[in-house]
């Protein structure tokens, strides 16, 4: 992939960022934080937005709903995006960054044809039900059951850090369908409506005080067998697949935002004093090498991921992702914690920008595989290391 703008891409950034000048002054204002009905509406009307304008989706196949484009065009997306200040994705987070793309790669057509194009035009919200109560960081130990009853799955047990739950409309949910079998193997991936009779959401709240997470508990909650994606008990399988969109993309935009927010703690060094303090300047420096080659491993993810589809988009990212997630979720953290040092005293101060910021980092070292999980991936399938040492 080349990693310099061709002249189609440079008339394309410009063509995107003329249209986000007009498109971002008509938003309404942005609800509260913690309104989640409000910003579920909000994160949808953008999206919503972004489609009828031709850029929802560029990155995903045509037969997905998507635009087909190269995925430098998608990078370029997320540049201008984040430098013109325009929404995230939200809550639409789970089923544009992992569900959908993994839909895409492993659904049928039908299923391809019911979930996607509604996950592009900002119509579904999808939640993450992967994390259970007692399989802590070992996803494969998971004991939600599902046996089957006729065209059905009947499903019971209770998932924990569910995404987006409280207004959701669909789960990419993980259960057991084979207790006997070893546990990685007896796991299926099912796409459960979040309006099935037998489901109870809990939000919970974070230190941060946002409740963008929820318990879920379910009670014979009937799903139908054609919602299975990928075949029962390889659900194991299908999870790596959605692991890898998470660890190798889904941050990708974030990686922008952290670069912007970089700059700003320059600006408000120089601004307070702190920037006479020789050591804080070493430490911007650093990440501002760091988030630099973060995008760099970003762009050769994505190349190698568009090179494993064979050129024709929707290729899934690989072990690589794992090398992303784990420097990245560390670098974020050291962001903030040096924004607390630029900040001194106001960093005490809730109303102050990146003050919550910093505590929601703390689980970035946590959110989509451990980096305890993520250095034992690089260990044994990049380095070739032995399990077990």
């Amino acid at each position: 992939m080349d990693l310099q703008d061709t002249p189609e891409d440079a008339e394309f950034r410009a063509r995107l960022r003329d249209w986000l000048d007009k498109a971002l002054p008509t938003l309404p204002p942005k609800p509260p934080p913690d309104d989640w009905p409000a910003r579920r509406a909000y994160d949808l009307g953008w999206q919503r937005t972004l489609y009828d304008a031709g850029y929802a989706g560029l990155h995903w196949p045509l037969d997905a709903g998507g635009r087909g484009a190269a995925p430098t065009r998608h990078l370029i997306f997320l540049e201008e995006t984040e430098r013109a200040g325009a929404p995230y994705v939200g809550a639409n987070f789970v089923g544009l960054l992992h569900a959908g793309p993994t839909i895409a790669a492993e659904g049928t057509a039908a299923q391809r044809a019911r979930w996607l194009p509604p996950i592009l035009r900002g119509e579904e919200v999808w939640c993450q039900g992967f994390s259970e109560p007692d399989a802590g960081s070992d996803l494969a130990s998971l004991r939600t059951r599902a046996w089957r009853d006729g065209d059905d799955y009947v499903v019971s047990g209770s998932k924990i850090w569910t995404s987006h739950a409280e207004v959701a409309d669909w789960c990419e949910l993980l259960v057991r369908t084979d207790a006997d079998a070893p546990k990685h193997r007896g796991i299926t991936w099912l796409a459960m409506p979040m309006d099935a009779p037998g489901i109870t959401v809990r939000p919970l709240r974070t230190l941060a005080g946002s409740a963008e997470f929820a318990e879920v508990f379910l009670d014979e909650v009937r799903v139908p067998a054609a919602h299975r994606v990928g075949d029962e008990n390889d659900g194991w399988r299908v999870t790596m697949v959605t692991l890898s969109f998470e660890r190798g993309t889904a941050f990708v935009g974030e990686v922008v935002a952290c670069r912007r927010v970089l700059g700003e703690l320059a600006r408000e060094a120089r601004s307070n004093g702190r920037w006479d303090d020789p050591a804080l300047r070493r430490r911007l420096g650093r990440l501002n090498a760091e988030f630099r080659a973060l995008w760099r491993l970003t762009q050769w993810n994505v190349s190698e991921a568009e090179a494993s589809a064979g050129g024709g988009g929707g290729g899934v990212p690989g072990v690589g992702g794992s090398v992303f997630k784990l420097r990245y979720s560390h670098a974020r953290q050291e962001l903030y914690d040096t924004a607390a040092d630029v900040l001194g005293d106001q960093a005490l101060d809730l109303d102050r920008p990146w003050v919550l910021d910093r505590l929601s980092s703390l689980s970035y070292t946590i959110a989509a595989g451990t980096s305890q999980i993520q250095r034992n991936i690089v260990a044994e399938r990049i380095l070739g290391l032995p399990k077990g040492r």
